[in-house]
């Protein structure tokens, strides 16, 4: 399994619409595509950040998110992130919830 860890300055007063976008938009958009597993999203207290984490099957499957619809969640994104976001990929070593052991 692989994971696109997404960290994001959000505009002042705008975590709730930051979640609701999420929510509506950009789930919705990653659970159709190929390989996409999990979305976990956090914002810490005082909102004026956030992070995501998007789990795939293969690391090719999230190299092909990035290259075709992340763009798109960019887009929908940019009314509360201020500045690009921070985009770190990573093999996923452990995980409880989707049956994942140490390699």
């Amino acid at each position: 399994m692989f994971a696109r860890t997404v960290r994001m300055q959000l505009k002042p007063n705008s975590a709730a619409e930051f979640t609701r976008l999420l929510e509506k938009e950009v789930i919705p958009l990653l659970q159709k595509q190929q390989g996409f597993k999990d979305e976990i999203a956090f914002v810490p207290s005082g909102g004026t950040e956030a992070v995501a984490i998007s789990l795939w099957e293969q690391k090719e499957n999230a190299d092909a998110y990035s290259r075709g619809a992340y763009p798109e969640v960019l887009k929908a994104m940019a009314k509360v992130v201020d500045g690009t976001p921070q985009v770190q990929t990573s093999q996923v070593s452990n995980s409880t919830w989707h049956k994942i052991a140490a390699q």
